[in-house]
């Protein structure tokens, strides 16, 4: 039986752009416990580790420091908890697909490739978030942060999906916007295409990369040279 082609995507600043609905829920818990504000470009070098550190960076205005930083256990899930809950009830307020996305999706189903997720989003808001800008259906696996023991960049985050889609690593491809998705790809051994202007604050020259996009227009044709190029060999 021939295997399906394997397109695992992340979620946030690449399918979805969620910046606006991330920015209020993290503004909200940043208001409740006495901290600064940020504006939508800041929150998109924020995004892409999932809550906990997202919140954890902008307290301290630095990737570099983490959400474990804070000392008080108590207060630090508190903040996490009012995120979540906050942001789950307000998830497709501004929230749209990245250009082009729906068409991709399509042409996927049609080319018989078998669509994932990988997300550092938390599984449960991630497939909420897609069945509410009605994609959810073009999807055969949707791995959150949660989902596993581990998550991006962990290669194991990709590798489980391939595994429980009974794929193979050589017939599987990853597209990102971040060093994170970036890296999860390198150390899983896959291709790596990167969405131009994600949810990151490094340049595009600091994150490998096969293949750069500032959409999804045209990316049928990427993904068409991997699928010709197995079917030869």
């Amino acid at each position: 039986m021939r295997q399906n082609y394997i397109v695992l995507l992340d979620l946030d600043g690449t399918l979805v752009d969620t910046a606006p609905d991330l920015m209020k829920a993290h503004n909200h818990v940043m208001k409740k416990f006495g901290y600064k504000s940020k504006s939508t470009e800041e929150i998109r070098n924020l995004v892409g580790k999932g809550a906990g550190v997202l919140i954890g960076r902008s307290i301290w205005g630095t990737a570099k420091k983490e959400f474990s930083q804070i000392t008080n256990k108590k207060i630090k899930d508190e903040m996490v908890k009012e995120f979540i809950d906050f942001y789950g009830k307000n998830l497709v307020v501004e929230s749209k697909l990245i250009k082009g996305v729906l068409e991709f999706l399509k042409w996927s189903k049609k080319n018989n490739i078998s669509l994932a997720v990988c997300t550092n989003k938390q599984e449960h808001l991630a497939i909420d978030l897609l069945k509410k800008i009605n994609v959810y259906k073009y999807f055969d696996y949707v791995a959150g942060s949660n989902t596993f023991d581990y998550c991006k960049p962990d290669p194991r985050h990709i590798t489980n999906i391939i595994d429980i889609l009974q794929g193979n690593i050589k017939k599987s491809i990853m597209i990102g916007d971040s060093e994170t998705d970036s890296q999860a790809a390198t150390f899983a051994k896959i291709p790596f295409i990167l969405l131009e202007d994600g949810y990151t604050d490094k340049n595009i020259n600091q994150i490998p990369h096969k293949h750069l996009i500032k959409d999804f227009v045209g990316i049928e044709k990427i993904i068409s040279g991997y699928i010709n190029d197995h079917t030869q060999t």
